[in-house]
């Protein structure tokens, strides 16, 4: 499936039923009088937030979403039939912003949330309605309302509960396969990772969500390669596990200039809880892992810890932490 985290829709909510005119004409009934019935509620649009959803793809290529409009009334005081309200899936941490796409609406955080993005128009009323003791056949009715209509934009930030960030190519797609059932593209070069993967891991009984987002090169923050794209989607993040190739020549440079780009995006992103993972410790020898890891850890307020996606007791202990991260 496609990833999709941005799309511009159309949702018309159904118009209301006109009311009926009718009037009774039955024989031997003297004075049939008025008998026009209320025409029917137009259906609304509603969004429904499901947890099954990590994409909005489904919206990429239907584009228009109406409602049923509600059913004219009609004789012997009958209603119209109201029209279904269309519901509307998308995934957890989807945010509805009107059609400028920077007026936040509703911003989805559970299962099962729903909101009204657009109602449907009110009903007409028969000539029923209108009758009184000074207007015996009154020929009176209205019509139904408009129902509303709106162009709103979608944007999904994912919620987890880890995001992996780092510099293309520093195993964050083979850190979430290794320690989750996710599946990501694993590849010896440069953004093999082109949308954010998520996957679950459990420990303990417990559950951890994870999200690799795509490799943040210098600028990032400003277009530069795909981080812009999907910075946003460690926002939602509690906390951040700064993955790096510890066959880097300049660790501290490739540490800070991914720091560097977070904290142009967003300031709040530095503050988040942060775990460092000098990754791909099996193509060094012990002893060079053990000099680097003291030089590196050096007025490091952050935790640093080290991992070789190789070995299942090192793969252990990084679900342990992240456990202790996020509990």
């Amino acid at each position: 499936m496609k990833f999709l985290d941005q799309v511009k829709i159309y949702i018309k909510a159904g118009n209301g039923g006109n009311g009926s005119p009718s009037f009774r004409r039955e024989k031997f009934i003297e004075y049939g009088g008025p008998d026009g019935g209320d025409g029917g509620k137009g259906g609304s649009v509603i969004l429904r937030s499901e947890r099954n959803l990590n994409t909005l793809i489904d919206y990429r290529f239907q584009q228009h979403h109406k409602a049923e409009r509600g059913e004219n009334g009609s004789g012997q005081n009958r209603t119209g039939h109201g029209g279904k309200d269309l519901f509307l899936k998308v995934p957890i941490g989807t945010q509805v912003f009107e059609e400028d796409n920077k007026t936040l609406i509703y911003d989805f955080k559970k299962k099962g949330e729903e909101f009204v993005v657009a109602n449907g128009g009110k009903c007409g009323l028969g000539n029923t309605r209108f009758k009184s003791s000074t207007n015996r056949a009154p020929k009176k009715f209205t019509k139904g309302a408009i129902g509303e209509e709106y162009i709103i934009w979608l944007q999904l930030k994912t919620i987890a509960d880890v995001g992996i960030v780092g510099l293309p190519n520093a195993g964050k797609s083979s850190l979430l396969a290794a320690i989750t059932n996710a599946r990501p593209k694993i590849a010896n070069y440069k953004f093999t990772t082109l949308n954010p993967n998520l996957g679950v891991a459990s420990y303990d009984d417990k559950e951890i969500t994870l999200a690799d987002i795509p490799g943040l090169v210098e600028g990032a923050h400003e277009g530069v390669g795909l981080g812009i794209q999907f910075l946003k989607h460690v926002e939602r993040c509690k906390t951040l596990m700064h993955l790096i190739d510890i066959t880097n020549e300049d660790l501290e440079n490739t540490y800070q200039q991914v720091k560097n780009e977070l904290g142009n995006y967003s300031k709040e992103l530095l503050n988040k809880k942060e775990i460092i993972v000098l990754n791909k410790t099996d193509l060094l020898d012990e002893s060079d892992v053990k000099k680097i890891m003291k030089n590196f850890s050096k007025n490091k307020n952050s935790e640093v810890v080290m991992l070789s996606t190789l070995d299942k007791g090192s793969v252990s202990k990084i679900k342990a932490k992240l456990l202790s991260y996020v509990s």
